[in-house]
């Protein structure tokens, strides 16, 4: 008897699950969203027993959960090495992936925040400062076109997510190698389609609600 392969993510249409949706897209892959409210069917005890944050994206293979987008991403870029999307340079793909996970969201966060580090603290955080964060990724994509080796990754669609995102809502100011980078990836094929289908999700939603 052959066995289906199953992929769920659970989401909402203006959530973080919006770069695990654009990744699923890049894997090609049939899969299945579940949509969950905030404040209702995220606190629910069904979804708890999967996420005990309650909060999404969180994503089923075959039974195994993975929670937090940046591990969601990554996942999905190991278990189907056909998309193409982990990076030979290995090093370069965790140290990225883990950078937009940790000092880039963090730094950006807090700035929209408003909360300012103090100089004399700065060794208490993961970032240090918000400029520096943002030093060490503009010094490396006005070097190089991608993230983690010579073509487009996963690590590429999780921190160029964060800094287009970063870009739309001013969150982020317009650098040069900033906006080149999120140029060479918004017209991806895979995240137009992803983002064409959690906008009418969206629209959908409003209309009923």
């Amino acid at each position: 008897m052959e066995v289906t392969m199953t992929l769920t993510l659970y989401s909402h249409p203006m959530s973080r699950g919006r770069m695990a949706r654009w990744m699923l897209e890049e894997v090609g892959q049939p899969y299945e969203v579940v949509y969950l409210d905030y404040g209702t069917s995220m606190k629910a005890p069904g979804y708890l027993a999967l996420n005990p944050m309650g909060k999404v994206p969180a994503l089923v293979h075959d039974g195994h959960v993975v929670t937090e987008c940046a591990a969601v991403i990554a996942y999905l870029a190991d278990a189907f090495p056909q998309a193409g999307l982990m990076a030979p340079d290995r090093a370069a793909f965790y140290r990225w992936m883990f950078f937009g996970a940790g000092p880039f969201e963090a730094a950006v966060t807090n700035r929209a925040l408003g909360v300012e580090v103090p100089p004399e603290k700065a060794g208490f955080v993961g970032y240090g400062g918000f400029d520096r964060v943002l030093d060490t990724l503009d010094a490396t994509l006005s070097a190089r076109d991608w993230l983690a080796g010579d073509g487009f990754s996963a690590a590429d669609l999780y921190v160029g997510s964060q800094l287009g995102y970063g870009l739309v809502f001013g969150t982020l100011p317009a650098r040069a190698s900033f906006t080149a980078y999120w140029n060479r990836i918004k017209d991806r094929p895979a995240r137009l389609r992803a983002s064409a289908l959690d906008d009418a999700a969206l629209a959908k939603a409003k209309q009923n609600g």
